[in-house]
């Protein structure tokens, strides 16, 4: 089989059934479809339950919301695909989505993961992700996040694909290991593809598979909520702490502790300070179970172009905040 799609959901009635039969009307038709529920409470389990006994469909029920890691690893560990295609609930894909990501995979078997275009569903003109990155300071940002989806039509390398419409290589997460699951929810995408970097695969953007993202449905945040403040400041600590070795680490300190005195300040002017702090002080209580991967001398090349990556992508990021200031899409 050449592909398995993965779609975890947590009470999507409102869009689940839109989001499965998009991949069902997918041109490529080699592949299965798993859909991971997390102890939904709406009408959604019943969505997902009315395709049993489909060809190539498999529903997995969880007792509890085990966060998206542990589900998506679910139907990673149950994929019989070649690739394997994460996909949001609130996510719609054109019919075409499916076979350009793998076509865009095939291109090297040395490409770990592929990101898509994603646009927002209700500004179709404007893209939500094509890829994502890091800067200096540890923030995780989405590459295009409210930018016209048009200047985005080229193929390229990018540090991170973003896990909510995206493809990996199932030969290499069996390498390297799934998602972290210490990352309940976000930042788990840009650990794996950190990590896949660091052993010298590539991440790359392919801007003919395209889909269209409802963007925060799911947790109730399009910008920020007391959830996502948690986790923005938990896994965002983790982040750099888990997958920079030591020298790295301590040489990009002073811009992360930068940078996290600035998350700290913004969230609090936005109301969110005590939930930020509550994933600040989880975080710590973290760090001492998250398995680093080993430092290895062969590596040095591939970590001396992440840095490379947080310093340019620094100033993508200065460049992208000057642009949203004043309306430049």
């Amino acid at each position: 089989m050449k592909a398995t799609v993965v779609i975890p959901n947590l009470n999507g009635a409102g869009w689940l059934k839109d989001s499965i039969e998009s991949i069902w009307a997918q041109t490529m038709q080699d592949f299965e479809l798993i859909v991971v529920d997390n102890a939904s409470t709406d009408e959604s389990l019943e969505i997902a339950r009315s395709y049993v006994g489909r060809p190539n469909y498999t529903l997995i029920e969880n007792d509890r919301n085990t966060g998206f890691s542990y589900a998506v690893n679910q139907g990673i560990r149950a994929a019989k695909g070649e690739f394997v295609a994460l996909f949001n609930n609130d996510a719609f894909a054109e019919p075409d989505w499916l076979e350009q990501l793998i076509a865009a995979a095939q291109q090297d078997e040395r490409i770990f993961a592929v990101s898509s275009l994603m646009i927002r569903h209700y500004e179709r003109e404007l893209a939500d992700d094509a890829g994502d990155y890091v800067t200096l300071l540890g923030f995780a940002c989405k590459r295009g996040d409210g930018m016209k989806a048009s200047r985005y039509t080229k193929p390229c390398r990018v540090f991170s694909a973003c896990g909510g419409a995206a493809l990996y290589r199932k030969s290499i997460l069996d390498k390297i290991g799934l998602f972290d699951e210490h990352f309940f929810a976000y930042y788990e995408d840009v650990d794996i593809s950190w990590r896949g970097n660091s052993l010298g695969y590539k991440n790359v953007y392919c801007p003919t598979a395209r889909c269209y993202h409802i963007c925060g449905a799911t947790t109730g945040a399009v910008r920020y909520n007391p959830f996502k403040s948690i986790q923005s400041g938990r896994n965002s600590i983790l982040l750099p702490y888990k997958n920079m070795p030591l020298l790295m680490f301590v040489l990009n300190l002073p811009f992360l502790t930068a940078g996290y005195l600035l998350k700290a300040l913004m969230f609090r002017l936005r109301g969110f300070g005590p939930a930020y702090g509550q994933g600040f002080r989880e975080a710590l209580k973290v760090m001492g179970k998250l398995e680093k991967p080993r430092f290895r001398f062969k590596n040095l090349p591939n970590y001396l172009l992440i840095q490379l990556w947080l310093v340019v992508d620094t100033f993508r990021y200065a460049i992208y905040r000057v642009q949203r200031a004043f309306n430049i899409q």
